[in-house]
């Protein structure tokens, strides 16, 4: 099956190198359209691959919904949304209660193969899109779209310092809609319990268990600084190859400008050089000319694929998605990140994130939650929201996103039932649909093409029996990429 086109990114800013990491993709053409609702643009009726969604509500976004519409979808695309579309001829006609986009778990190890999934030797340069594995995990991957998430952020190594790059994938085909959406990285690690601890039991008896990982704040903050100073590192192979960049061009045009000059003076300076030979050789000496010498071409620095990858988040083209649960760490990770200005910041997990609200809201930082119904929440008066983290974070301001926890790749199927307990636990109906739909795509720079149900974008799209949230709702049709690859009953 053609998943689409894939997007590939332009590089932060004009400094920075070009760093040959990934395998390159076909460019995305600018597609010069609006996002906008209601168009009466004129369509050729002539297209059997016309695909038209009809629904009593369609979900253009969170907040902006139009009732009694219609979604054109051509050639893997949005053309037209509006209660006045007119249905081309030989289009198939599919109707619901409501149409919005497709969810999008932005907190996934969905089609990844099962050994990559905890890799401890991962790193910032591995490339989880080298793990995807369409064929072994089918089964698991036809739930995902049977439960309506149609993409999702998926990573490698989730308990490694860092995991590398993770691409944001069309679950129906485990192929990359942007293969670098985001770098994953951990901070907080429970290292192996050592020695073993004593364990009295309710008869008395006495036994010696395994004493279980542990973590203490030393070590905690240790995780932090070892990253940010892998950041500075990054910052300075930036710069370093910034300046060569800069050197380099300068030599190069100094060089073309003296070749010019040698090539406008060459009949002039021909002429002048036979007469001092002539010279010197009526005095009997040995004409000793000047030798030309070239200025000495910048030395490239040292390339190094760790430091060249997370240069690219330090620049703030690639997004850094820190797993960090305690207040500890994500207060050290906004004091001593702040000196990166281009760097872009997601916090996933945040357990107890609710102590750094406020200052994550200014620094404009989004938080992946995983509402859990296991911890519904410590006693008043402590850090852990539990349930009610989504809604809490959300009043201070601070951009909600919600994954599933990157801990099995079934696990994605539930991610609107998350969504939907969120809510019963304070978080507005649009907040939590934005959390799945607009809201990561967004954070993963993929907001032009997905997320929304506007003209322009491609056909993610979910055809549903009622509201997106509710659980009695189902998805009737879901569209990957303007193909369906799924049909309730099928």
């Amino acid at each position: 099956m053609d998943p689409g086109p894939v997007i590939q990114r332009r590089p932060a800013r004009a400094l920075t190198v070009t760093l040959a990491l990934m395998a390159g993709a076909a460019l995305l053409a600018p597609l010069g359209l609006s996002a906008s609702s209601g168009l009466d643009d004129h369509v050729d009726d002539e297209q059997a691959s016309d695909l038209v969604l009809s629904a009593r509500r369609v979900i253009v976004r969170p907040g902006e919904v139009l009732e009694d519409a219609k979604v054109l979808v051509r050639d893997g695309r949005i053309v037209q949304v509006g209660a006045d579309v007119k249905v081309p001829e030989g289009a198939e006609v599919l109707e619901g209660e409501v149409v919005c986009a497709g969810f999008i778990d932005a907190w996934s190890v969905a089609g990844i193969e099962p050994g990559s999934v905890r890799a401890d030797e991962a790193n910032s340069a591995t490339l989880a899109s080298d793990a995807l594995d369409a064929f072994d995990q089918r089964p698991i991957l036809d739930e995902l779209v049977e439960a309506g998430v149609l993409l999702a952020r998926t990573q490698v190594g989730v308990n490694a310092p860092l995991g590398g790059f993770g691409p944001l994938i069309r679950t129906h085909a485990v192929e990359p809609l942007l293969a670098d959406a985001a770098m994953s990285a951990r901070v907080g690690i429970a290292r192996g319990g050592s020695g073993f601890i004593q364990q009295v039991g309710p008869d008395g008896s006495i036994r010696f268990i395994q004493a279980p990982p542990t973590v203490d704040p030393i070590d905690r903050v240790g995780q932090v600084d070892k990253l940010v100073g892998e950041l500075e590192d990054a910052e300075k192979y930036l710069l370093d190859r910034a300046e060569y960049e800069a050197e380099l061009a300068t030599w190069a045009a100094e060089i073309a400008e003296k070749e010019k000059e040698l090539e406008d003076d060459f009949k002039k300076a021909k002429k002048a050089r036979d007469k001092k030979v002539k010279e010197a050789e009526e005095d009997g000496e040995e004409l000793k000319e000047k030798r030309y010498r070239e200025d000495k071409r910048p030395k490239e620095p040292r390339f190094d694929a760790e430091k060249a990858a997370l240069a690219r988040v330090v620049d703030g083209e690639v997004p850094l998605v820190i797993h960090a649960e305690r207040a500890l760490e994500i207060r050290d990770l906004l004091r001593l990140t702040e000196k990166f200005g281009r760097l872009r910041m997601i916090i996933a997990g945040g357990t107890a994130a609710l102590a750094c609200a406020d200052d994550l809201a200014a620094r404009d930082v989004p938080v992946i939650v995983t509402p859990k119904p296991s911890e519904p929440g410590g006693p008043v008066g402590q850090l852990d929201a539990g349930l009610a983290l989504a809604a809490e974070l959300d009043a201070h301001g601070v951009e909600v996103l919600i994954g599933t926890g990157a801990s099995t790749a079934m696990a994605s199927r539930d991610l609107p039932l998350l969504a939907a307990l969120a809510v019963g636990h304070g978080l507005e109906r649009d907040a939590a649909l934005r959390a799945i739909t607009l809201g990561p795509a967004q954070a993963f720079d993929v907001a032009d093409h997905v997320g929304t149900v506007e003209r322009g974008r491609q056909a993610d799209l979910l055809l549903l029996s009622g509201d997106p949230l509710s659980t009695s709702s189902r998805v009737l049709v879901a569209v990957s990429g303007g193909e369906v690859v799924h049909r309730a009953g099928e």
